[in-house]
C-alpha cells in the first residue's frame, strides 16, 4: 500500500484513485489530472479577472479626456507607431542657420586658400605635373645661324645644366663659384619625389577649395529661394554648380 494510502485511511478519508481511461480513450492518452485542471482554472479566472478591470476601467474614463499620444500615434500592421513629429522652424531661423552654413564654409575655404599660396610661394611651380611647358624663342636672320646654333653657347652656360628651368647658373659664375644645390644623381631623384608629393599636395588642396566654393554657391542660392518672389529656374544644379535662376525686379524702398 502506497503512504498516499496510509495517511487517507488513518485520517478517515476516501483515497482518492485515478478514473480508469475507457479503452476507446486510450489513444487520446490519459485523463487531465487534478493539479493540471487547477493551473487551468486559476489561468482562467485571472483573465476574467484582467478583463473585468479593463471593463471597469473603460466605463469610468472620460469621454473628454486628451492626451497627445492621440494625435501622435498611427497604427501600422495591427501595432500602435508613435510618429516623430519633425521641428517648426521659421523662415528667419532658416536664413539665419544658412547664413552660419555660408559663413563656416567660406572660413575653410579662406583658410585652404592661403595654404595653396604657401605652397606655391614655396614651390614656384617648377616642373609641375601637367604644367604648360615654356618656350623660350629665339630669331634668327639666316638658315645658317640656325643649322650653327648651340643653345649651351647661346645661354652661356654647360651642356649639362641646360635642362634644369631653375638654379642654371652662368660659365662666368661657375668659374667663380662652385654649383650649389645636390648634384648626387640619388640625392637628385630624393628632391624629385619629394617636390612631386609637394605637387600633389597643393593640387588636392586646389580640388578642396573649389569644392568648398561650390558648396558655399549652392548654400546661398537655397538661401535666396526663401524669399518670396517669383523666380524661373534657367539652369538645373550640377556637381560643378549652383542652379541658376532669374528673380523678377522688385524695386527697394
Amino acid at each position: 500500500m502506497s503512504s498516499a494510502f496510509r495517511k487517507a485511511a488513518k485520517s478517515g478519508q476516501r483515497p482518492h484513485r485515478e478514473r480508469a481511461q475507457p479503452a476507446y480513450r486510450q489513444k487520446l492518452g490519459l485523463l487531465e489530472k487534478k493539479k493540471d485542471y487547477r493551473l487551468r482554472a486559476d489561468d482562467y479566472h485571472k483573465k476574467q479577472n484582467a478583463l473585468r478591470a479593463l471593463q471597469k476601467k473603460a466605463l469610468d474614463k472620460n469621454p473628454d479626456e486628451f492626451y497627445f499620444k492621440m494625435i501622435r500615434a498611427e497604427l501600422k500592421d495591427g501595432v500602435h507607431i508613435i510618429k516623430q513629429t519633425k521641428d517648426e522652424v521659421t523662415p528667419e531661423q532658416v536664413k539665419l542657420m544658412r547664413t552660419q552654413d555660408i559663413k563656416y564654409v567660406e572660413m575653410k575655404r579662406v583658410a585652404e586658400a592661403k595654404k595653396i599660396e604657401q605652397l606655391k610661394s614655396e614651390l614656384h611651380l617648377l616642373d609641375a605635373e601637367g604644367k604648360k611647358p615654356n618656350k623660350h624663342m629665339f630669331f634668327f636672320d639666316t638658315k645658317k645661324e640656325v643649322q650653327e646654333f648651340d643653345i649651351a653657347t647661346h645661354l652661356g652656360t654647360v651642356p649639362e645644366l641646360v635642362d634644369r628651368v631653375y638654379n642654371r647658373p652662368t660659365i662666368a659664375t661657375l668659374e667663380k663659384e662652385t654649383l650649389k644645390g645636390a648634384t648626387d644623381p640619388a640625392h637628385l631623384k630624393k628632391l624629385a619625389q619629394q617636390r612631386k608629393n609637394q605637387y600633389d599636395l597643393l593640387k588636392q588642396r586646389i580640388e578642396r577649395e573649389q569644392a568648398m566654393f561650390v558648396v558655399a554657391q549652392k548654400i546661398q542660392t537655397r538661401k535666396d529661394l526663401l524669399d518670396k518672389t517669383h523666380k524661373v529656374k534657367v539652369k538645373k544644379e550640377t556637381k560643378d554648380g549652383p542652379a541658376i535662376y532669374k528673380f523678377k525686379f522688385q524695386r527697394k524702398r
